[in-house]
């Protein structure tokens, strides 16, 4: 065969025409028939692409040969595009921002998660509320434990295979990010802050909370805001925002807000309408012409001003502005105050790459495009009416080629387990895995809520009882086991990267029968002992 260049290539080509051109058409099958990681087949690929090199410099001035194989090349980048597509990993966000007013949880969310959408299922939930109940009394309980709105989406999301990675807290704004249990072990380097903004930067009233995470390799960070209100602090606005993004994370290796390769911006943002009086904003909304108030949005203006907002993206506002209602209505504030109406709950997002590629003024190739965002819906919800704004959703789909692709970490229950003996765990990790002393492995029901919902848990290193270079075992003493069995999973937890590295399919465990029996007779015994049951008894 001839290689690239090769002086055979070009004499084979002397003669080609239309009728030669025919086995180009079996392109895909040939092609097919090698295998993609074996030396041969890419060697043979590599002489077949060199042959069609040398046929091009020979007929370059045949046009329809020319369109022949142009076409058939089309094709050919078709099915190599469509195969590296496959590889790459897609995650649909979905983001909620709601400023709640002090409200407690409403009694159904499932229009607002989209869990009766007829789509694929949400990879990822990110839920940015503000004016959560902080009250002292409250804030002091809600340190000790889950505050009613974390509590509240965890029942909701946990049933259905969604766990809690992270949340943040600073008085009234809050912050959760939910994940489907499959995308745990790639998930890395999660962080949270905040930063007060409210009198001067020394209350926590107004201001942002953020979390940031390695998603597959990539950089993602979320900020939930709630800037100053009323329409004359647009300044304040902008500048408390502008400190926020200045933020910088405690950790030495973490990048800058801004240089996360995607960045989601969202809250209560209160930008409002300038300019238009109240009779002429209301009137548009009733007519449905938004578009008419757009030029006259605050943000919108910003983002044509200020240098630090215009790699900002944001999807049309196409549904009514969500604040101010009155409580459990969708009418417009009637208080004497009468607030003009405004598009103050926002969500907006800032892709790395796309500013690159503009700052150089210069397409970025395929191979630079690592990671895309596409908006899927963003609307509000006009059925919530436990505040006075309603909340925004922005549902997302995130294309990315995954930079991590294998878990740090695999394990495995061994054999069947039954909660009436001790039972094994068998796990490998990676070479470059950094383990610990302090690494653990719980044991969750499928249902578990976040990382401390465990049922018990094992240290890889006290419980060790046989290591070789593929694998390690540990074990879990029957007495730990839940008596009455059920479905679970087992997930590793990594001490230095302080998230979960590893998670195993879900199996069942038996029950303990014995204990079962056990209880069930003293059961029995319990009721025959209670007086009415006494009676009943001798009766017969």
């Amino acid at each position: 065969m001839a290689s690239l260049g090769s002086e055979d290539a070009f004499q084979d080509s002397s003669a080609i025409s239309l009728h030669d051109l025919e086995s180009l058409h079996n392109f895909r099958s040939r092609s097919a028939s090698f295998s993609s990681t074996g030396s041969s087949g890419r060697l043979h690929l590599r002489q077949r692409v060199a042959q069609l090199m040398a046929c091009v410099e020979d007929i370059s001035s045949d046009d329809e040969i020319h369109e022949e194989v142009s076409r058939t090349l089309d094709e050919a980048f078709l099915i190599w595009g469509k195969k590296l597509k496959d590889k790459w990993q897609e995650i649909r966000l979905h983001i909620v921002t709601w400023n709640v007013g002090t409200a407690s949880p409403p009694p159904d969310v499932t229009g607002l998660l989209q869990l009766n959408s007829l789509g694929p299922a949400m990879d990822m939930y990110v839920i940015g509320l503000q004016e959560v109940n902080s009250r002292i009394t409250n804030f002091l309980s809600d340190l000790a434990f889950d505050d009613p709105w974390s509590i509240f989406f965890m029942t909701v999301l946990s049933p259905l295979g969604y766990v809690k990675l992270s949340s943040v807290r600073m008085q009234g704004l809050l912050l959760l990010i939910f994940v489907k249990h499959v995308h745990l072990p790639f998930i890395r380097d999660i962080h949270t802050q905040y930063t007060r903004t409210g009198l001067y930067g020394y209350w926590g009233n107004k201001g942002g909370v953020t979390i940031r995470m390695s998603l597959y390799g990539h950089t993602v960070c979320f900020i939930n805001c709630h800037l100053p209100a009323h329409m004359e602090n647009t300044e304040q606005r902008l500048d408390d925002f502008e400190k926020i993004l200045e933020m910088q994370f405690e950790e030495e290796d973490i990048p800058s807000t801004l240089d996360h390769d995607i960045l989601f911006w969202f809250g209560d943002l209160n930008f409002r309408i300038a300019d238009y009086g109240i009779h002429f904003v209301r009137e548009s909304i009733n007519n449905r012409r938004y578009n008419l108030l757009w030029e006259k949005d605050q943000l919108n203006m910003a983002k044509k001003k200020e240098a630090f907002l215009q790699d900002f993206i944001e999807g049309p506002l196409q549904f009514k502005p969500t604040y101010k209602f009155d409580l459990y209505s969708d009418v417009y504030d009637t208080s004497e105050k009468k607030r003009k109406p405004a598009w103050t709950d926002r969500i907006l997002w800032r892709v790395k790459s796309l500013c690159q590629r503009t700052s150089k003024e210069s397409k970025l190739s395929e191979e630079e495009q690592t990671i895309s965002v596409t908006l899927n819906n963003y609307i509000s919800h006009m059925s919530y009416g436990i505040s006075d704004h309603k909340p925004v959703t922005g549902t997302f789909g995130l294309e990315m080629k995954p930079l991590l692709s294998i878990p740090s970490v695999t394990l495995n229950p061994e054999g069947e387990w039954s909660a009436e003996h001790d039972v094994l765990i068998s796990y490998s990790a990676v070479p470059e895995f950094p383990s610990s002393a302090w690494d653990w492995i719980g044991l969750f029901k499928v249902t578990f809520k976040h990382v401390n919902d465990y049922v018990t848990y094992a240290w890889v290193k006290d419980d060790e009882i046989s290591s070789n270079n593929d694998s390690k075992q540990v074990y879990i003493s029957a007495e730990e086991i839940p008596a009455m069995g059920g479905e679970f999973v087992l997930c590793y937890y990594s001490n230095n990267m302080q998230s979960i590295v590893g998670i195993s399919q879900p199996f069942q465990i038996q029950p303990n029968r014995m204990l079962i029996e056990k209880d069930l007779a003293q059961e029995e015994i319990s009721w025959r002992q209670k007086p009415d049951n006494l009676e009943s008894h001798n009766e017969f």
